[in-house]
């Protein structure tokens, strides 16, 4: 995933809390009896609203001070030295594509919406967040949160492969959030339902595709050298697999209940991202009319 050595960051679209530090304990715990089952699953693929779990409203102002990246990350040679620059390459060239996209479409004004990179805990627009939510989007303050130590958990705890891409993948697919946020769908559809064909279910498989769809067309931003590798691909098929509800629930209680399904099965996260990647067209990724 090699970024243009001269491609310009903008270093203003990611806040830097306490992220990248890799802190002691700033891993995915694993609650006991059926509660913890539900609210590991809940976290671990990519939750929404921190408040479903912990509870409560926060003011979105009350937050930790952040660095400025701004002096580390000013050019794409930065994004292929840093992990934490690497993130800002990603970040801008995700919402560049939608910015374009948005124009070209006339549906709604794109809005930027900031990374906050943090460290075991997090206040948010939503609630109060620990690192155990995993990667998640809050609509209240229009923010994608990412405790980096995911990245290690998405290789030690799931048996994900990792690697560059499938960092990329998991960002894309919390800006696929942002995305329904903007254009009205996460307000018409809600994501508080489960089961297997449950609307929850719905939006989650089109971030996924939406996720593809940047990754088609992320060269024409102009913060890559060239498209994709094959390789690089199957690091975001692998990734998605890996956090499959069915996948989840087997390594968690060694058993599938597709009734409390929230997310879509590994084989269906891995489907409608490689929807949204093979096409490329946002239209594509209607997850909402008939059977998933």
């Amino acid at each position: 995933m090699d970024f243009r050595d001269d491609a310009n960051l903008d270093a203003s679209q990611v806040e830097n809390r306490g992220g990248g530090g890799r802190f002691p304990g700033g891993g995915l715990a694993v609650g006991g009896g059926a509660a913890g089952i539900i609210a590991l699953i809940a976290a671990l693929i990519f939750g929404i609203n921190p408040g479903d779990i912990t509870g409560g409203s926060e003011d979105p102002g009350a937050v930790q001070p952040s660095s400025d990246l701004s002096q580390e990350c000013k050019k794409g040679s930065d994004a292929d030295q840093s992990e934490n620059c690497r993130v800002v390459g990603v970040v801008n060239s995700i919402q560049a594509y939608w910015q374009d996209t948005f124009q070209e479409s006339a549906q709604a004004d794109y809005s930027n919406a900031r990374t906050v990179l943090f460290s075991q805990a997090v206040s948010t627009g939503c609630g109060q967040a620990t690192s155990q939510v995993g990667p998640f989007y809050c609509p209240n303050d229009k923010r994608v949160y990412l405790d980096l130590s995911f990245f290690d958990d998405l290789q030690s705890k799931f048996g994900a492969k990792g690697g560059p891409f499938a960092q990329a993948y998991v960002i894309a697919h919390e800006y696929g959030h942002h995305v329904q946020d903007l254009l009205g769908t996460m307000n018409k559809v809600g994501n508080d339902s489960q089961g297997a064909q449950s609307a929850s279910v719905r939006l989650e498989l089109q971030a996924d595709c939406y996720a593809g769809v940047w990754a088609k067309n992320a060269v024409d931003t102009g913060f890559y050298e060239k498209p994709f590798t094959d390789a690089e691909i199957k690091e975001a098929l692998d990734a998605a697999a890996a956090v499959g509800d069915d996948r989840i629930q087997e390594k968690a209680q060694g058993r599938v209940d597709p009734e409390s399904f929230t997310h879509g099965t590994a084989e269906q996260r891995t489907k409608w991202f490689t929807t949204g990647y093979q096409t490329g067209a946002p239209d594509r990724c209607d997850t909402f009319g008939g059977s998933i």
